[in-house]
């Protein structure tokens, strides 16, 4: 019998996989309801309206750490694979007036439907309801989906190291700056951060969650810090619960925390998140 650490390991590569091959599956059925060429033209036309002007997600983040602030990413989510219903009921606009007065730099909202139970929908109706630059949040996996994100008015989007090959990772990356988005490349360990400091992007976003045993460790963060290029901005995600683990970011030069589950489960979401960063009210 394999060791549980091993067959923890199983499956999350089992549910890795599973994940990009519906994602491929979703991004095909869209392309044969509206062909590439289609959301091309939109997103294109989106860059030449005012009233879909992006927003500016790596400023917002540097004016919050410039006057000593944490810069939170606060994330919008109603259910996950492994724990489903977060939050219920479950209110997008609701929520981000509500990290916005707690003090959050952006937002994250997920728009994957099949295993998050999320949308564009949430996305759009979290961004109008306030000022905030907004990252969808998603397993972005073809050209399609970045003009889709910019078409939804998503301000930013993630890229997953673990999920792309590093060619179609640089693409993805390069569309997403044509289109005035900023970039989120999510890395895991040396490996993944070797490619990912390669991208010319800004954000380089540390999951603390260990994709191979589930474990959460803020040492996934502070190993990889010094092979960071002092140009870019850490995002530190996952395993942020307490004041102790802010101050400990903090101390090691990481001020920009993308947070949400811990939230979701708040009464309300802003007060969770100004308690937990000492934000000014």
């Amino acid at each position: 019998m394999l060791p549980s650490t091993e067959l923890r390991s199983i499956a999350m590569a089992t549910i890795l996989d599973k994940i990009l091959t519906v994602k491929a599956k979703e991004v095909a059925t869209a392309r044969r309801h509206r062909d590439l060429s289609s959301i091309r033209r939109d997103a294109e036309a989106a860059m030449q309206d005012s009233a879909m002007r992006t927003r500016d997600f790596v400023g917002a983040i540097r004016k919050k750490i410039n006057v000593g602030s944490s810069a939170v990413i606060a994330e919008i989510k109603k259910a996950s694979p492994s724990k489903g219903v977060i939050r219920e009921p479950f209110l997008p606009a609701e929520i981000a007036e509500s990290y916005q007065q707690g003090g959050a730099a952006c937002l994250s909202v997920l728009t994957d439907k099949h295993f998050f139970q999320g949308s564009p929908a949430y996305l759009q109706a979290a961004r109008t309801v306030c000022n905030l630059p907004v990252l969808r949040k998603d397993f972005i996996i073809d050209i399609y989906q970045v003009y889709e994100a910019r078409v939804m008015m998503a301000d930013a989007i993630l890229l997953i190291a673990a999920a792309l090959e590093p060619a179609r990772m640089r693409d993805l990356n390069a569309l997403a700056l044509e289109l005035g988005m900023a970039v989120i490349v999510e890395v895991h360990n040396h490996h993944e951060l070797n490619t990912g400091i390669t991208l010319n992007t800004t954000l380089i976003g540390i999951n603390n969650r260990n994709l191979h045993n589930f474990d959460v460790s803020l040492n996934t963060t502070l190993n990889l810090l010094g092979m960071i290029p002092e140009d870019r901005i850490v995002v530190t995600e996952s395993g942020i619960l307490s004041r102790q683990d802010v101050q400990c970011m903090r101390t090691a030069n990481v001020h920009t925390f993308l947070v949400g589950e811990a939230f979701m489960r708040s009464p309300v979401p802003g007060d969770a998140l100004a308690q937990l960063f000492e934000m000014p009210r």
